[in-house]
């Protein structure tokens, strides 16, 4: 369940209804997240850096996890409810550039999916936290 190390389990930091609301709406709402989500595994698993990480993953099961991930984290009706990053991530000995080189297919699938910069940023303020309970060498 590597592939989940950035985005499944962890609470996001406090924000307002209405920034993780626009949020939510800037990223396409549940088709707009499935689909940024959908784009995002599949890239994840050819990956030459970290691809190998996704090798034993159901990725209809990651994919469904991460979209209710960033759904909710984004403000939106969604509840994640799967493990924490700390239990998810704590056997995997991830690497910082592992965890880096996720961010950077993550901007990639967002670039293709034509999500503003801006709103890109949003997300990973969101997400970057959660480097704390994923990179443990």
């Amino acid at each position: 369940m590597v592939c989940a190390f950035l985005l499944l389990g962890g609470a996001a930091p406090a924000q307002t209804a209405a920034t993780a609301d626009t949020l939510y709406h800037a990223l396409g709402e549940v088709p707009g997240i499935t689909a940024l989500m959908n784009d995002f595994v599949e890239r994840l698993r050819v990956d030459p850096r970290i691809g190998k990480m996704f090798a034993e993953t159901k990725p209809a099961n990651l994919k469904e996890q991460l979209r209710d991930q960033v759904c909710q984290l984004s403000g939106g009706p969604c509840r994640y409810e799967g493990d924490t990053m700390k239990a998810a991530h704590a056997e995997l000995g991830i690497r910082k550039a592992d965890f880096n080189a996720l961010v950077e297919v993550l901007q990639v699938a967002m670039d293709a999916r034509q999500i503003p910069f801006r709103d890109q940023n949003r997300l990973l303020a969101l997400l970057a936290p959660m480097h704390r309970d994923i990179i443990t060498r």
